[in-house]
């Protein structure tokens, strides 16, 4: 068990721990490293970091983080509200934008179906999905969830859910290897599986 000088530097390291892959050790590189920034830089990060748990906005039409109650992308009268790309999160909407292959908007699950985590179609944003396209302007939804067996499970759900409703069903190529998550795919990779996108019967026939 570590044993640190000071109850304060303990509490700091116990609270960077928490974050997604951040050890002990590198937590308590961070904290030192803190201790050695002038106090204002610490607290304009301190206020910022406030700030963004709560005052940050999820748009009311696709669930992207916004400033504002529509996201700058929903907003956007030359993006193409006629096609919806769904991703599992707003890393992948990130991901897909930094392609510039693709000009449509988008829908974040915030997630994908699985048991073993407990999570559930309930548990994602796909009534709004059905309420978009059900309201008649959207012609096309492309699915690009990760190529793994839960992303597979969140996509045939979706196909089932979205496939009397006239609009054309899309999933990315599979230029994209089994088992990779969209923001650690390299952009020209992701570009042309956006580009290249195929039908999505067509990709349940071939299994």
């Amino acid at each position: 068990m570590q044993s640190y000088p000071s109850k304060l530097l303990e509490q700091a390291v116990n609270e960077l721990a928490k974050l997604p892959g951040i050890g002990r050790k590198t937590a308590l590189r961070m904290a030192l490293h803190l201790l050695k920034c002038p106090p204002a830089e610490v607290e304009a990060m301190g206020h910022s970091l406030i700030k963004l748990r709560n005052e940050i906005n999820y748009c009311r039409e696709c669930r992207n983080i916004s400033d504002q109650e529509l996201c700058g992308i929903c907003a956007n009268p030359k993006r193409d509200h006629g096609i919806i790309c769904i991703v599992e999160d707003i890393r992948d909407v990130m991901a897909v934008e930094n392609t510039g292959q693709y000009t449509g908007v988008y829908h974040v699950l915030g997630g994908i179906i699985s048991p073993i985590e407990g999570i559930g179609p309930r548990d994602l944003h796909i009534d709004s999905l059905l309420t978009r396209v059900e309201n008649g302007k959207v012609h096309e939804v492309i699915l690009a969830l990760p190529t793994t067996i839960e992303g597979d499970t969140t996509n045939f759900f979706l196909y089932r859910k979205l496939a009397d409703l006239n609009i054309t069903l899309t999933t990315i190529a599979r230029g994209i290897s089994i088992g990779d998550e969209l923001e650690h795919t390299d952009e020209v990779t992701l570009g042309r599986s956006i580009l290249n996108r195929m039908p999505y019967e067509s990709v349940i026939t071939r299994k």
